[in-house]
Formats: C-alpha cells, structure tokens, sequence
C-alpha cells in the first residue's frame, strides 16, 4: 500500500512542466471520463476541444489531461516513470500507445457494398444506417457513396429510377435528392388520407335522400351560390 501512495505522489512531468506557471484565470471545463475502452486517439481529440482556448499552453494541457481519465487509465497514469514525461505531444502518445487496443478500427471501403434496404424500411431510416456505415470510413470517397447508396435501393423504388436517369455529381445534391423524396413520399401519405376521409363521409351518407345527396354534391362542388337560389 504505501509503495503504491508513493508512487502515485510522484510525478511523471519533467520540471519543466511541474515549474510551468497556470494561469489564476482558468476555470476547468467539464469532461467526459475516459474509460479505458474507447478509442484513445478520439479522447484526446475531444480534450483538445474542451481546451481549445488553452492548447498552446503545455502545462495546463499536460496537468488538466489527467482529470479527463477515469478510474482503469488513472492507474496507467499513476504508474508513468517519474519525470518521464516533457510535452503534451509525448504524453498523448504514450497514453494512445497504452490505449491502443481501444482503437476504432475504421470500417472497409466495400462496407457500403453489404447494405440493401431492407423489407418494409422507410427511405429515412436506411439512409440514416446506410449514412452512420459510411461515416465510419476515414476516407473521403464521394463517388463510392453516391454509386452504393443506390444500388442498396430496391429496383422498383423511384428513387433509384431517378438517380439512374440523372444522376447526381456530389453528395450534396445526394443528400437534396433523399430530402425531396422523403418529403414527396410524405405530401402523398397526406393526401391519401385526406381522400380516404372524403370518401368515408360521402359512403356514410348514401343511405339518405336524394335531396340530401343533392345538396351535399353541390357543396362539394362548390356551387354554394346556385344552392341558395334553389
């Protein structure tokens, strides 16, 4: 127990980062704890954020990242060799290379390629799978995009006939394209239902009478002025 306190109470900074001075202005912004389990090299991406306003300064980058760890990589931490550490570079490295099993592992290129959209799935959610998939590919490939996305579409649905008559020449006009579909999906739902009502109503009035019959026909035909001269 006691060789363990006296090792935490060592420092793994060299002096020159020990006899960095802070700034009596800086108030510690709130982190979310590295775990041990996820990709190092995002943690410190997502630190360098929190203190973007601080990142020329490699004392309080090196003495605030240890607040950002939790309880597994606090232990790697503690364990570091006393004054072995000289930069916020240096430590972001040994603690990605400790890490390093943690590591996103980025998804193939040819992932895309797997994806259909599947039975009865609306356009939204497989764009929203198809786009968190592609996503995780650390290269930019627009042309790959653009080309699987259609083909994971279904023969018969319009927007892969429309993609094929003219296709798109940027992801952005891909992504106008899916909106315009959704949105042109949704105005003929509304309209359906709208007529389905319609039709309910003239269906629930066929048992009265022909006079009754006849001035809700002209009602709907929109003959109010000719209704009231009868």
């Amino acid at each position: 127990m006691s060789k363990a306190l006296n090792q935490i109470s060592k420092s793994p900074f060299t002096r020159r980062i020990e006899g960095g001075r802070l700034s009596r202005w800086f108030t510690q912004p709130k982190f979310t704890m590295h775990n041990g389990r996820t990709d190092p090299m995002e943690h410190v991406s997502y630190f360098n954020q929190r203190m973007v306003v601080h990142l020329k300064n490699e004392t309080l980058m090196c003495k605030v990242f240890p607040s950002s760890l939790g309880p597994v990589a606090m232990r790697w931490f503690d364990g570091l060799k006393e004054g072995s550490i000289n930069s916020f570079k240096e430590l972001t490295r040994v603690f990605g290379s400790r890490f390093i099993i943690c590591s996103r592992v980025p998804r193939p290129l040819d992932s895309p390629l797997s994806m259909t959209m599947r039975e009865g799935e609306t356009l939204k959610t497989y764009f929203d799978r198809y786009w968190e998939m592609f996503n995780e590919i650390d290269k930019n490939f627009d042309d790959v995009d653009k080309r699987t996305f259609r083909v994971g579409l279904p023969a018969e649905h319009d927007l892969r006939k429309s993609l094929t008559r003219k296709p798109v020449r940027s992801v952005r006009q891909l992504m106008d394209r899916i909106d315009e579909s959704i949105s042109g999906s949704k105005r003929i739902n509304n309209k359906g239902k709208g007529s389905l009502r319609w039709s309910l109503k003239i269906e629930g009035i066929l048992g009265q009478t022909d006079t009754t019959i006849t001035i809700l026909g002209e009602i709907l035909l929109g003959n109010l002025d000719l209704l009231l001269l009868k």
